[in-house]
């Protein structure tokens, strides 16, 4: 089961124009089933439960507030085998939120395209998403709604299926589903962000605010953090003077304190702050998009008075422990985004 995928393919190598279309809905398959996760149903909801319940042992007040209603969380999507015990305790986040607000009827799924390229947002066009646990059904009026803005694309069917970032989440959503509520109540409904410009992050956060301010709808947004290693094109050093700064004396120490200046940011929800992070790190955090688009809508409604909304990160883990230039590592980091004064 892979750490992660490639990076997302250039505009040359994969026309956006031939990725995405209006065609008739389709049932998406679980095809990365038997190579990143069990496709035994029993299999896999062992699985699942084991990660569950080994997250629940470990949540204490200093890495989850349980003040706020649960409203967001940030997940990664490797392989099971790798990022799942740290994902477990995002979705802890959104058994809460379903235990403590009937009014959910929606999970919203923001993740990044690793393979075509996207200059917008686009929606699934598929009526089902098939997992072993069991079938989620897509939310059609969210997804009308979204659409008739003028400003979201439509994915096909080998779009869809090909992204892992969105899949990797179905399974611990219909687990969780399974577990609260009768699976017929709620329904989900992946958007695809491209490579967008921090403009339009700006643009699209605001656009889909007002959405996701509902108290029917919890937002997952889907990131691995860093890809270290020649293999992800991304080897930096540290500075002599983070060395002494920050006693950094081994590579995953400063892989950490890389991601955790952007972890920083997120948690004060800064967007622009966030953009500039990259300018400065390049770090290969793969979902940098739709967290930024998610941000600005948090930012959005926390400035109308719509919802505002506490940020903390409450799990961050590493493949592996990268000691030389030739070791790679992928980091995966769970954050819960929960109602203030709830």
């Amino acid at each position: 089961m892979g750490q992660s995928l490639h990076k997302p393919r250039n505009k040359a190598a994969d026309s956006s124009m031939s990725s995405f279309s209006s065609s008739s809905k389709y049932s998406r398959r679980a095809y990365h089933a038997g190579s990143w996760y069990d496709s035994d149903k029993n299999t896999l909801d062992a699985t699942l439960s084991k990660f569950l319940a080994d997250a629940s042992k470990n949540i204490t007040p200093s890495n989850n507030s349980t003040e706020g209603i649960p409203r967001a969380c940030i997940c990664p999507h490797a392989g099971f085998s790798y990022s799942g015990p740290t994902a477990a305790y995002s979705y802890l986040a959104l058994k809460e939120a379903l235990e403590r607000n009937p009014s959910i009827r929606t999970v919203v799924v923001l993740h990044p395209s690793h393979h075509v390229y996207l200059e917008s947002c686009a929606v699934s066009g598929a009526s089902t998403i098939e997992t072993p646990i069991m079938n989620l059904a897509v939310d059609d009026a969210l997804r009308d709604q979204l659409l008739s803005t003028g400003k979201f694309e439509i994915m096909n069917q080998r779009v869809d299926e090909r992204e892992h970032s969105g899949e990797m989440q179905y399974p611990f959503i219909a687990k969780i589903l399974m577990s609260v509520c009768s699976q017929e109540e709620i329904k989900v409904l992946p958007i695809m962000v491209g490579s967008i410009r921090t403009s339009k992050e700006e643009f699209y956060g605001k656009l889909i605010a007002s959405y996701l301010a509902n108290e029917s709808i919890f937002t997952v947004i889907s990131s691995d953090f860093c890809h270290y290693g020649q293999r992800f094109s991304y080897s930096p050093r540290p500075k002599p003077s983070e060395v002494s700064e920050q006693g950094i004396n081994e590579l995953f120490e400063y892989i950490e304190y890389i991601d955790r200046k952007g972890m920083d940011l997120i948690e004060l929800q800064r967007p622009g702050a966030f953009a500039d992070y990259f300018r400065e790190y390049s770090n290969t955090i793969c979902g940098r998009h739709p967290i930024a688009v998610w941000l600005n809508a948090v930012v959005a409604n926390s400035e109308n008075g719509t919802e505002a909304l506490d940020v903390r990160f409450v799990r961050y883990a590493q493949s592996s422990r990268v000691r030389s230039n030739n070791d790679s590592s992928v980091s995966y980091a769970s954050a819960v985004a929960r109602v203030t004064g709830s």
